[in-house]
């Protein structure tokens, strides 16, 4: 995989995502929960695979968060 970031809608079934994005954390403390979400995200890390795409990625989701 090769290429720039896509940030336009992708998700095939978004809200099935969301769902079970939420059902991940249930019942987890918020270490689990932070844990969760660092295993998950190293996973879609290594499927994507590609290092400018992922620094992209880090960039925008730092600015987001910095502007909140």
């Amino acid at each position: 995989m090769s290429g720039a970031l896509n940030t336009h809608p992708n998700l095939e079934r978004p809200d099935d995502f969301y769902e079970r994005l939420i059902d991940m954390h249930r019942d987890f403390t918020a270490a689990q929960s932070e844990a969760a979400n660092a295993a998950l995200i190293l996973l879609l890390a290594n499927h994507i695979g590609d290092f400018a795409v992922l620094d992209e990625a880090l960039r925008i989701a730092r600015a987001d968060a910095a502007g909140l």
